[in-house]
């Protein structure tokens, strides 16, 4: 009985000794970080955190309790601990400082249904060897300046149809619906630089499903989802999430899979590379292929969710800020008119001539940016961000949308004003941190060269009748 007590008494204090261990060294590090203090943020109730602080727009929500609770926030969402960045300073810490500690990703429950984590260079962790080759083909492959300067002529022809086809519904008095024009366009593009074809009719008697498809994807990774936050409810699928995301990307995956097997076809009797998925099937031959076609047709879907339904929203949103400010639109046209003329044909080369343009696509950038949140990040290791302590695997959100609309930072920032942005060399290639609508850092959209030139085109085109 002596024998059974005492074996008792050691392996409590052996428990006892472990917990102080565990404590002092968490402690430790912590103080080795210079930060010993978690974030503030608004108090929780149990299970749920503060879940019921989160409405249908969290980065409006996020924006209203930072204002509380300052621009690094701590929130308890369900299961998952997570920080909100709201201001340039804090942005600057997670995108640039400490970048590479905070440049994994927090993939959620629609993503995790496909397995598209394992292949996606948006959701892969930069630390992978599959994430740095995936990154190395966007930028020499799709995005690099030989690629865009050889596809110039095809974004004027598709931009020239974009005209036609607005200025054929004019006469024919027939409202356009610019979200769906400008989708189109963006998807000819794109469609046209993979696979050396049109995927959008602006024929309205056709139906669209690729578009459904692409939307479709979109709804399923933004949608509200319990699962993201208490992941043993994943296998009920309670929102139809997991079922709208294998839906869409099994439509698309068979669509990118039949203009693929038609490449390998056309490949046999002709070898040079005439777009990028000729260029990509390449890397799949030899014993040492970097690539398969599955690995190519992830790559395309994400090319193709992030690049079409981004772009046509923020031409939808510059329109809509336009309509609303007849001055603004005023000057818009009045530039056009008096650099390029009333019968002039439309270059992107013009662009560079149009500061009042530039200006537009800046300020559309700021008010309504296609990612508010950005992507989430989630840290590596225990990390400081402007004193606070960031704990290993928390999810981080960088709230642009907050950002620019904060007005310590912008005067009237609710007020759509161009010209704040005349002589300033602000820009939103990851450098100013005030205006990141594409990230910044390693992180930052592979796209953001085509989808500068795209935006600017498409809504040039727009305001050209």
């Amino acid at each position: 009985m002596d024998i059974m007590v005492g074996q008792a008494l050691f392996l409590f204090v052996c428990f006892i000794l472990s917990c102080f261990l565990i404590i002092s060294t968490t402690r430790s590090r912590r103080r080795s970080l210079g930060a010993t203090v978690t974030p503030p943020g608004p108090p929780r109730l149990p299970i749920i955190g503060n879940m019921h602080l989160v409405g249908m727009n969290p980065h409006r929500s996020f924006a209203d309790l930072s204002k509380t609770y300052g621009p690094v926030m701590s929130l308890k969402l369900g299961f998952l601990n997570s920080v909100v960045i709201s201001s340039p300073e804090a942005a600057r810490v997670v995108l640039r400082t400490h970048d590479q500690l905070l440049s994994s990703r927090s993939s959620n429950n629609s993503i995790r249904s496909i397995n598209h984590e394992e292949l996606s260079v948006v959701w892969l962790p930069s630390s992978s060897a599959r994430w740095r080759l995936l990154r190395k083909l966007s930028a020499t492959q799709v995005f690099s300046p030989q690629r865009l300067e050889a596809t110039k002529d095809l974004r004027v022809k598709k931009m020239k149809e974009l005209v036609s086809f607005m200025s054929e519904s004019s006469e024919r008095e027939e409202a356009v619906d610019i979200s769906r024009a400008s989708f189109i366009t963006t998807l000819n593009i794109i469609s046209n630089i993979l696979f050396s074809v049109d995927l959008g009719s602006y024929d309205s008697k056709k139906f669209n499903e690729f578009q459904d498809m692409v939307i479709g994807v979109m709804e399923a990774v933004g949608n509200p989802d319990a699962a993201n936050y208490f992941p043993f409810l994943r296998f009920l699928d309670l929102h139809g999430n997991s079922k709208k995301m294998r839906d869409s990307c099994e439509s698309l995956l068979k669509v990118f899979h039949g203009f693929i097997e038609a490449k390998i076809g056309e490949k046999s009797v002709r070898s040079n590379p005439k777009d990028v998925v000729d260029a990509l099937l390449d890397l799949t031959k030899g014993d040492e292929a970097e690539l398969n076609t599955n690995d190519i047709e992830h790559f395309i879907l994400d090319l193709f969710t992030a690049g079409t339904d981004t772009s046509s929203s923020t031409v939808e949103w510059a329109m809509t800020e336009l309509l609303r400010n007849p001055k603004t639109m005023t000057k818009t046209q009045a530039e056009i008119d008096r650099v390029i003329g009333q019968n002039g044909v439309v270059q992107e080369s013009d662009i560079s001539e149009l500061p009042y343009l530039q200006a537009v696509v800046k300020e559309t950038f700021r008010l309504h940016p296609a990612a508010p949140l950005l992507v989430p990040r989630k840290a590596e290791s225990d990390v400081q961000v402007l004193g606070f302590l960031v704990s290993k695997d928390t999810q981080v959100l960088v709230n642009v949308w907050a950002i620019g609309r904060d007005p310590s930072v912008w005067e009237n920032p609710d007020r759509f004003e161009p010209e704040r942005f005349l002589g300033k060399e602000i820009d939103v290639k990851g450098r100013d941190y005030e205006l990141t609508p594409f990230g910044a850092g390693r992180r930052i959209c592979p796209g953001l060269p085509l989808a500068v030139k795209t935006v600017s085109h498409a809504r040039f085109a727009s305001l050209f009748l």
